[in-house]
């Protein structure tokens, strides 16, 4: 049994204060007020025997033992987090069919895990999902081929059709490890690695490019690589380095111990993944489906990535509904 006094709230705090330094921005971040934040570390604290925080530094510091629990209360929390997306999606009982398109850069984790939960609510119902591209989910969405789809923003009006924003989704810089030392010495035009690019069809090609362009950068067109695991296992054997976004880094796991990833010297270049439905069909639905996608994006790809990647806290985030 938890001793009296280690809560789950407790446990958000406590990730909120090692994530923000400070009782503030704990609060912002739990919508609590700065004095339950302050209590409710008291309280775990009183209950653990043990300081978890230096109380004496500003910005406020781990001690060894809050670093050590700091990575168990995470765990559980993930756990409980996930947990709740499996309970909390809505009754689709009354359904008939439903056909889903999704991003192929959640085939990883995420998507076995949606479908779990959606088909233990399509009791009497006929799913069906398809992963792809982001331009051929879209392109599927707007031909209402999906009742709903999740996919990269376009940039492109769709009538009729929408949207329910998920998560904003930064660029960066992937290279060989130990090649540079920071994305600039990529950047600058003098390096011997070329840049490996993605084949121009696909949309987050054009959405590089198009960010290059505006920089005023330019590289040569050596390599066109069609599948993202493909390209990242060339960067990992020193072909060259790329360009892709973090749910792009997270699914080349098996490579990152050969792979060095840096923020991109661009202001506010990223992308935002949403999800898409008909705009005539119940908000019912689409809401829950999307508050459950949040949920899932938050376990099983954000807090690995900020885990590994410190630096994206805050790029990388849910987008509130």
């Amino acid at each position: 049994m938890l001793s009296k006094g280690i809560t789950l709230r407790g446990l958000e705090v406590f990730e909120a204060l090692a994530r923000t330094g400070s009782v503030a921005g704990a609060a912002d971040l739990t919508g609590l007020s700065q004095p339950s934040v302050s209590q409710q570390l008291r309280n775990l604290e009183q209950a653990l025997g043990i300081d978890l925080v230096d109380h004496s530094r500003r910005p406020m510091q781990l001690t060894a033992a809050g670093h050590g629990f700091l990575k168990r209360s995470q765990t559980a929390l993930s756990e409980v987090r996930l947990a709740q997306s499996e309970l909390a999606v809505l009754d689709l009982t009354h359904l008939e069919s439903l056909s889903i398109g999704l991003i192929d850069d959640f085939d990883n984790n995420l998507t076995p895990r949606l479908v779990t939960i959606l088909a233990n609510s399509l009791t009497g119902c006929r799913f069906k999902m398809i992963t792809a591209p982001s331009l051929e989910i879209s392109a599927a969405m707007r031909a209402r081929k999906f009742h709903l789809a999740v996919a990269a923003n376009t940039g492109e009006p769709m009538d009729g059709i929408a949207e329910y924003p998920l998560v904003r989704d930064p660029f960066l810089l992937v290279a060989p490890r130990g090649v540079f030392a920071a994305a600039e010495d990529a950047l600058s035009g003098e390096q011997r690695l070329p840049l490996l690019r993605y084949e121009p069809e696909q949309l987050i090609a054009r959405q590089i490019d198009a960010h290059l362009t505006r920089c005023g950068l330019a590289f040569g067109e050596r390599f066109e690589i069609g599948s993202h695991l493909a390209l990242m296992a060339m960067v990992a054997r020193h072909v060259g380095w790329a360009i892709t976004t973090q749910l792009g880094y997270m699914r080349a796991v098996r490579y990152h111990d050969e792979l060095d990833a840096f923020p991109l010297p661009f202001a506010d270049f990223h992308r935002t993944i949403s999800l898409f439905a008909d705009a005539n069909w119940s908000r019912d639905v689409p809401l829950d489906v999307a508050e459950t996608m949040r949920r899932l994006i938050r376990s099983q790809m954000i807090e690995p990535a900020v885990d590994r990647l410190p630096w994206l806290e805050g790029g990388l985030r849910i987008i509130d509904a």
